[in-house]
C-alpha cells in the first residue's frame, strides 16, 4: 500500500508517472493528427487546412478553458488523496463528473452555434470554410463524452494511476485511425468521415473511463446516483481552476489573433502551419506530461505536508523537462522534413513548413519553466498569480507584437517570433516569483500548515508592509 508519489525515489517515480502520461498524450494528439494525415493525403490541402488552422484554434479555446477550469478538481482530489481524506475525496469525484456533464453541454451549444461565425471572423479562406464548419460542428457534438474522459482520466491521475488513461487513449486512437481510413479511403466521405471517426472514438473513451470509476473498490469509486454538485467543493474547484481556465482562454485568444494573421498568407501557408502544429504537438504533449506529473506530485506531497520532498521534486522535474526539450529540438530540426511529407506532397507547403519548423524548434527550451513551475504552484493550490504572469508575459505581449510588428514586416517569421519572445519573458517572471517563496508560505498559512523560518520571515515582512500602508 506504499504511495510512491509521497514515499518513493523522486526521479524514478516521476518517470514512472511521466511515461504513461506522455504516451497517453501522444495518442490523444494522434486523434487530430490522424485526421490531418488522412485528409491531407486523400482529400487535399483545403481539407488539411480545415481540420487544423482556425478549426483547431477555436476548439482549443473553448475546450482549453474548461480543461483548465476542471484542473482544480484534479488538484483537490490529489490533495485529499495524499492527506487520506476519504469522504472529501468521494464528494470531489462526483462533483467533477457533474461538472464534466454540465460543461460539455454548454460548450457543445456554444461551439455549434458560434463556431461558423468565428471561422468567418478569423478570415478563413472560402475554399476552406465549408469543410471547417462541417468538421467543427460534428466535433462539438462529442463534447460531453470528451470532457467526461478528460475529468475521469484526471481523477485517475490524481490518485496516481496514469496507466489506465494511457491504455484507453491507445485503444481509442487506433479506433480513430481505423475509422478515418474506413470513412475516407473505403467510404469516400472526406472531412465528414474524419469528423465521424473522432466523434465515435470520443464516446468510446468516455465509456472506458466511466467503467473503471464505476467498478473500482477504492475511495474514488463513482456512483451514478451520487453525481451532483457539492457546493463547497465546487467552490474550491472553481477557486483553483478558474485562473487556469482563464489562462488557457487568454493563451488561445492570442493564438486566434495569430491564426488570423497566418490566414492572410493564403492556403499554402495555412496548410503548412496546420502540419507544423501537428509536429509541434510532440513538444506540447511532453511539456503537458511534465506539467501534469509535477502537479500531482506537488498536490499529494503538499496534502501529506512533505514540503521538502515537494520542493525537490520540482527541481528534478525541471531538469528532466529541459533535457527532453533540447533532445526534441535537435531531433525535429534535422528530421522534420521527413515528418512533413506525411501530411502533404505539395512542394510549396513543405518548403514553407520547413522554414517555420527550423525557426521554431531551437527555441523550445525557453518555455520549460512555464510548464513546470506553473504546474507545481497549481498543485499547491496557487493558480491566480501564474494566470496573471501568463496573461501579461504571453498573451498581452504576443498580441502587442502581432499588432505592431507584423504590419511593418509582413512575413510569417515575424508572426511566429511572437512565441519564443513571449516564452522567454514569461519564464523569467515565473522563476523570480517561484524562488521568492511567498506563494508557498501563503498557501501553507491558509490551510493551517506549519511554516519554516524563512516562510515566517516572509509573512512577517508582509504583515509589516500591510501595517505601513495603513
Amino acid at each position: 500500500n506504499k504511495n510512491g508519489i509521497t514515499e518513493g525515489v523522486i526521479w524514478k517515480q516521476l518517470l514512472l508517472f511521466f511515461f504513461p502520461i506522455v504516451l497517453g498524450t501522444f495518442f490523444q494528439q494522434l486523434y487530430n493528427t490522424a485526421d490531418a494525415v488522412v485528409v491531407g493525403q486523400f482529400v487535399g490541402k483545403e481539407a488539411l487546412a480545415a481540420v487544423g488552422g482556425s478549426t483547431s484554434t477555436i476548439i482549443n479555446l473553448l475546450v482549453g478553458f474548461f480543461v483548465g477550469l476542471s484542473s482544480g478538481a484534479t488538484v483537490i482530489i490529489s490533495q485529499y488523496f495524499g492527506g487520506g481524506r476519504k469522504t472529501h475525496l468521494s464528494r470531489a469525484v462526483h462533483t467533477a463528473i457533474a461538472l464534466a456533464i454540465a460543461g460539455g453541454a454548454v460548450i457543445m451549444v456554444i461551439g455549434m452555434i458560434g463556431a461558423p461565425w468565428a471561422l468567418e471572423a478569423m478570415g478563413t479562406p472560402p475554399e476552406v470554410l465549408q469543410y471547417s464548419v462541417l468538421y467543427i460542428r460534428i466535433y462539438f457534438v462529442g463534447m460531453i463524452p470528451s470532457l467526461i474522459y478528460n475529468l475521469g482520466s484526471g481523477i485517475l491521475r490524481a490518485v496516481g494511476d496514469a496507466k489506465r488513461p494511457m491504455y484507453f487513449l491507445i485503444i481509442c486512437c487506433m479506433l480513430n485511425i481505423f475509422l478515418d481510413l474506413l470513412f475516407v479511403v473505403v467510404i469516400p466521405l472526406g472531412v465528414l468521415g474524419v469528423a465521424l471517426g473522432t466523434l465515435i472514438s470520443q464516446v468510446v473513451s468516455a465509456v472506458l473511463v466511466l467503467f473503471v470509476l464505476l467498478r473500482t473498490k477504492e475511495d474514488y469509486r463513482l456512483e451514478l446516483k451520487k453525481i451532483r454538485f457539492d457546493v463547497p467543493i465546487l467552490k474550491n474547484i472553481v477557486q483553483i481552476g478558474l485562473p487556469a481556465g482563464l489562462q488557457s482562454a487568454m493563451y488561445n485568444i492570442s493564438n486566434v489573433i495569430i491564426q488570423s494573421s497566418v490566414n492572410t498568407f493564403g492556403t499554402d501557408t495555412i496548410a503548412a502551419w496546420t502540419a507544423y502544429g501537428k509536429i509541434d504537438s510532440i513538444f506540447w504533449m511532453i511539456m503537458d506530461a511534465f506539467g501534469i506529473s509535477i502537479t500531482t506530485f506537488v498536490g499529494q506531497n503538499f496534502g501529506a505536508q512533505k514540503f521538502d520532498r515537494m520542493k525537490k521534486s520540482v527541481w528534478v522535474c525541471l531538469g528532466m523537462a529541459i533535457t527532453a526539450a533540447v533532445a526534441l529540438s535537435v531531433t525535429l530540426f534535422f528530421g522534420g522534413q521527413y515528418i512533413y511529407r506525411l501530411f502533404s506532397d505539395d512542394g510549396e507547403v513543405i518548403s514553407i513548413g520547413l522554414g517555420i519548423l527550423r525557426f521554431m524548434v531551437p527555441t523550445y527550451v525557453t518555455y520549460v519553466c512555464i510548464a513546470v513551475l506553473s504546474g507545481a504552484m497549481r498543485g499547491a493550490g496557487e493558480s491566480l498569480v501564474p494566470m496573471l504572469l501568463t496573461a501579461g508575459g504571453i498573451c498581452v505581449l504576443r498580441v502587442v507584437w502581432i499588432w505592431l510588428a507584423v504590419p511593418v514586416v509582413h512575413d510569417i517569421k515575424t508572426v511566429i517570433f511572437s512565441y519564443p519572445l513571449t516564452w522567454a519573458v514569461t519564464s523569467c517572471f515565473f522563476l523570480v516569483y517561484y524562488l521568492r517563496g511567498g506563494w508557498l508560505a501563503r498557501r501553507k498559512k491558509a490551510l493551517g500548515y506549519p511554516l519554516d523560518q524563512k516562510e515566517e520571515r516572509i509573512m512577517e515582512k508582509k504583515r509589516a508592509r500591510a501595517l505601513r500602508r495603513r
